[in-house]
């Protein structure tokens, strides 16, 4: 910390507020950087369509009169 000039001259709140903002900063970088790597795909969502499906076709299934 001795390379921010004036650091050491600033209130212990602004001191808290200048590191509360650097791991914030930090933290959404490494967020939007893991998103992006990854491909920003939401598989949850996609095999939660997919379990929706699948539900409403055994439903409608079961609704069709057999023909026995």
């Amino acid at each position: 910390m001795a390379g921010l000039l004036g650091y050491r001259s600033l209130p212990p709140k602004a001191k808290n507020l200048v590191v509360a903002g650097g791991l914030t900063t930090f933290v959404f970088g490494v967020y939007f950087y893991t998103m992006r790597a990854v491909g920003g795909t939401d598989e949850l969502q996609t095999a939660i369509d997919k379990f929706e499906e699948q539900k409403s076709k055994n439903e409608a299934e079961a609704r069709m009169p057999s023909k026995v």
